[in-house]
């Protein structure tokens, strides 16, 4: 089950990994310790960028794989072409890597919707609420389809 999805841009001015999207499907406290989560995989991310010899992906791809595992959790990236960061951390240990990258490939293509909007800005945060409840089937689909 995913328990937490984050888009984090590219670098804007000084700021770097400028988070664009964030929402954790859990109830209660975890959410504050699944922001640390993410936060701590965008190093993951930059080290398999910049180091992509030792990572194995191709330079072409874009599905990262699991960047970590925790003791609850495992983490895994996608990266756009144009830098930006995708984050997920799932709770089921035994996750297959088409499923994942299938909710990557969604997630990405409603992300793209979202930016398409005329009244988007580049770079600020997507406060769409279509987009969150769109994030939210998809995640959903993600848990029954990773289940059976």
């Amino acid at each position: 089950m995913i328990v937490c999805v984050a888009i984090v841009g590219h670098q804007v001015g000084n700021l770097a990994n400028n988070p664009l999207y964030i929402q954790s499907f859990t109830d209660g406290d975890d959410a504050l310790k699944l922001h640390h989560v993410v936060h701590c995989s965008l190093d993951v991310v930059d080290e398999r960028v910049n180091n992509p010899k030792k990572s194995g992906p191709m330079l072409n791809e874009t599905y990262l794989g699991l960047l970590y595992p925790t003791e609850n959790y495992k983490v895994y990236g996608y990266l756009t072409n144009t830098k930006v960061k995708f984050i997920s951390v799932t709770t089921d240990l035994d996750v297959k890597d088409a499923d994942v990258r299938n909710f990557f490939r969604k997630f990405h293509a409603a992300y793209v919707d979202a930016v398409s909007n005329p009244f988007h800005v580049p770079g600020k945060k997507i406060t769409s609420k279509t987009f969150a409840e769109r994030i939210s089937t998809i995640v959903k689909a993600f848990g029954l389809s990773s289940a059976g």
